[in-house]
């Protein structure tokens, strides 16, 4: 098959990787920048133009499309499906799991596990939406944020109420959230292939960082799921629409908690903490499905 990897950059380790396994299992793989990429409208004949030629004969794609061009990213993804080429991930799923906030109220109607959350219009009453999460410590997060970037523990109620007032004086949409004590300072993330678990992985923050992102000097280790998280993640990744997610979750004292799930996990961290090939997983799915 020819299988084409949307990725800006090809020397990324996940971009890499896939093509490394694609290849082993004697696939012709290619990288495509998906910000390079025309789209042409045409009646019954869309198509995408890359790099002066008309995109043809792909069989699928995977896209590892970046936060900031997700909006083009999942035009580009659109476009593939109207050639009825396979994706990985449908273009539809890729926008519902980059609202942050629109995937946290389709995973609560689920009935899955979340930390308490609250949203407003720049509401001045931010005492008040701190009582409805619990009160101090919250953690305030810029609904554009990724990989721990925009992500603030408020220890305080004065410290919250300080974040929440300068975010909203920037006109910025944040959500505040319950602070989970007991998970101190770690995370799970499940990577959910297929509607299979293929391989999960606990995330610790570094000292004195409540953050555990891997990009913000965390450490990840191999674990093994409980039935609850497993079944957790799967539900997760299946309500969203998503056959390949890195689904996020806390250890709390009420069961597993759903902080987010990223529709371009990273392979680097999971394959390094579960010694799993992850890449040769997500290339055996497009196997079983074109």
């Amino acid at each position: 098959m020819k299988i084409a990897i949307l990725s800006k950059n090809p020397k990324l380790y996940s971009t890499s990787r896939l093509v490394e396994a694609g290849k082993k299992r004697g696939h012709d793989m290619m990288v495509v920048d998906h910000s390079k990429c025309d789209i042409i409208i045409e009646k019954k004949n869309p198509h995408i133009i890359y790099q002066g030629k008309q995109l043809m004969g792909i069989d699928a794609v995977i896209p590892r499309i970046g936060s900031s061009i997700t909006f083009y990213g999942a035009a580009v993804v659109r476009q593939f499906e109207m050639m009825k080429v396979f994706t990985t991930v449908e273009s539809q799923a890729l926008v519902r799991s980059r609202d942050k906030l629109r995937s946290m109220q389709i995973l609560s109607r689920s009935g899955l596990g979340l930390p308490k959350t609250g949203f407003t219009n720049y509401s001045k009453d931010v005492n008040g939406l701190i009582n409805q999460v619990g009160g101090a410590p919250v953690v305030i997060k810029l609904l554009e944020g990724t990989q721990g970037v925009g992500v603030v523990l408020a220890e305080t109620r004065s410290a919250a109420e300080s974040v929440l007032e300068a975010f909203n004086g920037l006109k910025a949409r944040v959500i505040v959230q319950q602070f989970v004590k007991e998970s101190s300072g770690a995370d799970i993330r499940a990577f959910v292939v297929d509607n299979v678990v293929v391989g999960a992985m606990k995330r610790q923050g570094k000292d004195g960082e409540f953050r555990s992102n891997l990009h913000r000097g965390g450490t990840a280790s191999l674990i093994e799921l409980t039935e609850e998280e497993e079944n957790a993640a799967l539900k997760a990744a299946r309500v969203l629409g998503l056959s390949i997610a890195g689904v996020d979750m806390l250890q709390s004292n009420s069961g597993p908690m759903i902080m987010e799930v990223n529709s371009s996990p990273g392979l680097q961290g999971i394959e390094s903490a579960t010694k799993k090939d992850i890449a040769a997983s997500i290339i055996k799915f497009i196997e079983r499905s074109v």
